[in-house]
């Protein structure tokens, strides 16, 4: 794939510390992109608007949202913990879509790509909550996507798992030996997915050879879901 495949795109790229945010900022530069880094959190209404409007020209809007997730059992779960998830990996969706979308089905030109969870691909005990926002967030990629796709605009979504990154799996967590032998046991590759492999899958989504994805959610967690 040419270093070249991103050249002079504006890439937003949101919770750019947290997640795959630091990875995904230095593989879409070293792809030629722009890239307009934001670290707001999101929970404000007008946040969304607000950032995309301070970012300007935006050819590509990378949304990475991060939350440590909840692992309440689903009869405990609260009210608070739930309302909580979405509004941190929810609701700055539509927000930030209204924000873009508008000026890309204008020029005819934009794509989005969600950051998202396999656990809302496969059942995880203690994760009702979670697994619910990041289930939320596919179905409205896909929903979205095939929505603008006759304005040329591509809206897709990668849902991970095992996948090497500091909010998910810090070190202590790769390093612990129950979670070793959980990788062997649960995870075909053997190993979580290298950080570099799933930014580099994420920078080709957003190039122009994958214009003919709509409203498609890949899977990247090592055949986890395959089980």
């Amino acid at each position: 794939m040419s270093n070249q495949i991103l050249l002079a795109k504006r890439v937003l790229i949101t919770h750019a510390d947290a997640f795959m945010g630091p990875v995904l900022c230095e593989v879409f530069a070293k792809h030629g992109a722009t890239v307009i880094p934001s670290t707001d959190l999101l929970l404000i209404a007008g946040a969304p608007a607000a950032i995309v409007a301070e970012a300007g020209h935006v050819d590509i809007l990378v949304v990475n949202l991060a939350l440590p997730a909840p692992t309440t059992a689903a009869t405990e779960a609260s009210d608070e913990e739930w309302i909580d998830t979405f509004a941190a990996l929810v609701h700055p969706l539509p927000r930030l879509f209204r924000a873009v979308l508008p000026a890309m089905i204008a020029r005819r030109s934009g794509k989005i790509l969600v950051m998202g969870s396999a656990s809302a691909l496969r059942g995880m005990k203690r994760a009702s909550t979670y697994s619910a926002a990041r289930g939320a967030q596919l179905a409205y990629v896909q929903a979205v996507g095939v929505e603008v796709a006759p304005h040329n605009v591509q809206v897709n979504a990668i849902a991970q798992n095992f996948v090497d990154n500091p909010t998910y799996f810090p070190p202590d967590v790769q390093n612990n030996p129950r979670f070793q032998e959980r990788l062997k046991r649960e995870v075909p590759l053997g190993r979580l997915v290298g950080a570099i492999e799933d930014a580099e899958f994420a920078a080709y989504l957003c190039s122009e050879p994958a214009s003919c994805f709509v409203g498609q959610v890949f899977p990247v967690c090592g055949g986890w879901v395959a089980r």
